[in-house]
C-alpha cells in the first residue's frame, strides 16, 4: 500500500510539472517551448517573451497552483470535520463574508464622491475588504463554535451567516448603478492573472501557515471520521482540534478568495476525486493527493480559460464547473457508491 501511494504521488508530481509547463507556454502571445524553458531557467534572446513569461505567466501559474491545492485541502478539512460529502471550503460563510466586504467597497462606493470612490476601488482595497469580511465571519463562527457542542450546528450557523451576507449584498445591488454591478460581477468571476510577484509571496506565506496547521491536525482528522464520541474516548480535545481545523480552512479559503475571488467547484469536488480514484480515507495519503490533484485541475482549467492565441479570457469559475462537475459525476457512476 505504501509503495502504491508513493508511486501514485510520483506520477501526479510529474503530471503537475507537465501541466505547469503547459500553462506557462499558453497565452495570447505564441512563444516557442524552447524560449519558455530559456525564460524560466535561463535567459531568452527575446526580451519581450522573457518579460511576459517571468512577470505575467509565472505568477499566474503559481497562483493557480496555490488556489487549486489550497481550496482542495480546505474542502477536505470541511468534509471530514462535518462528515458531510456536500461540505466545501465556503460552508462557514467565508466566501460570503469576502463577497460582502467587496460589495461594500464597490457597490457602496456610490454614496461617496466620484474622486473618493475611485480611490476606494483599487486592487488592494478589494483584497483588504475581502480579507476583513472573511475575518469577521470567521470571528463570529469561532465565537459561536466555542459555545456550541454539536459540530453540525456550526455548519448550519455558517450557512445562516452566508444567507445574511447574501441578503445585504442583494440590498446593495438594488441601489447600485449598472457600472458598479458590472465591476462586482467581474470580481465574482474569479481571476488568477491579476497578481504581481509581491502579492503572490504574501498569498503564499498565509497559505503556508494554513498548510502547517493542517499537517499538525492530521491525527485529529482521522479520528473525526469515526465520530466525536469516539474521538473523545481516545483523549482528543475535540473543541481545540475543531477550532484549529476551522482556522486552517479560513486561512486557506479566505486568503485565496481575497486575492483571486470566489473560485467554485474545486474545494467541493477535489476531495471526492481523490477518494474515488485512490479509495482511501487516511489523511496522510489524502492530503498530498488532494494537493497535487487540486493544483493539476486548476492549471488545466486555466489553460482552457485563457483561450490560447486569443486575447479573450473566459471566467475561471465557469471553466472549473464545466470541466470538473461531469468528471465527478462520471466517477460516482463508475464507483456506484460514495467513498467517505
Amino acid at each position: 500500500m505504501k509503495f502504491k501511494s508513493t508511486y501514485t504521488l510520483l506520477i501526479l508530481s510529474i503530471v503537475l510539472f507537465l501541466c505547469l509547463i503547459l500553462n506557462i507556454s499558453l497565452g495570447s502571445v505564441s512563444i516557442p517551448l524552447n524560449d519558455v524553458f530559456l525564460s524560466v531557467f535561463g535567459n531568452s534572446d527575446n526580451d519581450s517573451w522573457q518579460y511576459i513569461i517571468r512577470h505575467y505567466r509565472l505568477p499566474k501559474a503559481f497562483t493557480a497552483l496555490i488556489v487549486g491545492s489550497g481550496l482542495g485541502i480546505s474542502g477536505l478539512l470541511m468534509q471530514t470535520l462535518f462528515r458531510n460529502p456536500l461540505a466545501g471550503p465556503f460552508v462557514l460563510g467565508i466566501s460570503s463574508g469576502a463577497s460582502l466586504g467587496v460589495a461594500l467597497v464597490i457597490l457602496g462606493s456610490g454614496i461617496f464622491g466620484g474622486t473618493l470612490a475611485s480611490l476606494l476601488i483599487s486592487k488592494w482595497s478589494l483584497v483588504i475588504a475581502a480579507s476583513l469580511g472573511s475575518f469577521l465571519v470567521l470571528l463570529a463562527v469561532l465565537l459561536v463554535s466555542s459555545k456550541v457542542r454539536d459540530t453540525m450546528a456550526i455548519l448550519i450557523i455558517g450557512l445562516m451567516f452566508g444567507s445574511i451576507t447574501a441578503a445585504v449584498v442583494s440590498v446593495l445591488s438594488y441601489f447600485s448603478s449598472a457600472e458598479q454591478l458590472q465591476q462586482y460581477i467581474f470580481w465574482g468571476f474569479g481571476s488568477l492573472g491579476n497578481l504581481t510577484w509581491n502579492e503572490v509571496v504574501i498569498l503564499f506565506c498565509i497559505y503556508l501557515f494554513g498548510i502547517v496547521i493542517t499537517i499538525s491536525s492530521l491525527k485529529a482528522l482521522d479520528t473525526f471520521l469515526l465520530g466525536e464520541n469516539y474521538a473523545k474516548s481516545l483523549g482528543l480535545n475535540v473543541k481545540q482540534s475543531r477550532m484549529m481545523i476551522i482556522i486552517a480552512t479560513s486561512l486557506l479559503a479566505g486568503t485565496i478568495t481575497a486575492f483571486a475571488g470566489p473560485i467554485a467547484f474545486i474545494g467541493l469536488a477535489i476531495p471526492h476525486m481523490a477518494r474515488q480514484l485512490f479509495n482511501t480515507s487516511s489523511h496522510k495519503v489524502l492530503l498530498p493527493i488532494v494537493f497535487l490533484l487540486g493544483a493539476i485541475i486548476m492549471l488545466l482549467c486555466d489553460c482552457v480559460a485563457q483561450l490560447p492565441t486569443s486575447d479573450y479570457t473566459l471566467p475561471i469559475n465557469a471553466i472549473t464547473s464545466l470541466i470538473g462537475a461531469p468528471v465527478v459525476v462520471w466517477l460516482l457512476v463508475r464507483q456506484r457508491k460514495m467513498v467517505f
